[in-house]
């Protein structure tokens, strides 16, 4: 979860199609290595513990994972907690995305992955790397990849 629109876009897809009662939903934030929020230093190699959403709404919490809070994603969050009774945790690492998001899929054990396009272009992605091509090629789960809106033209 970066909070971009194609990473919310995700998350919409994901409470509308896959989450059933009795889920465990853990959005996994990867801040970049250079960061250096209070909590880093004890939880560098594997990431923070799981954050309950309640707690996750703190800002003095989400400050010492370096974090800002956004309304709307905690709106998306408490709408699948009371709604579908699913339960709601975050997770922080620090380092490159790619790599991260499979650690947490080992880590967790999680059954099933989705992530927001950012909608590269073909020389972008070769230069850059595409961090859902990476995740889909290499996670030990099904991985979906939900594409953002499309781009309006100038």
């Amino acid at each position: 979860m970066d909070y971009s629109p194609t990473s919310k876009s995700a998350l919409r897809w994901t409470i509308d199609n896959l989450v059933e009662s009795g889920d465990l939903i853990i959005i996994i934030h990867v801040q970049s290595p250079k960061s250096d929020p209070t909590n880093k230093k004890l939880f560098e190699d594997t990431g923070s513990p799981l954050i309950p959403l309640e707690e996750f709404r703190e800002i003095n919490v989400c400050k010492k994972y370096g974090l800002t809070p956004d309304p709307e994603v905690l709106d998306m969050l408490d709408y699948a907690s009371r709604t579908k009774a699913a339960k709601v945790v975050a997770k922080v690492y620090w380092g490159d995305p790619r790599e991260k998001l499979c650690d947490c899929v080992e880590d967790h054990k999680i059954d099933a992955l989705v992530l927001g396009s950012r909608g590269l272009g073909v020389i972008k992605r070769v230069l850059l790397g595409s961090v859902s091509n990476y995740v889909v090629q290499n996670a030990s789960c099904p991985v979906t990849v939900v594409k953002g809106p499309p781009l309006s033209k100038p």
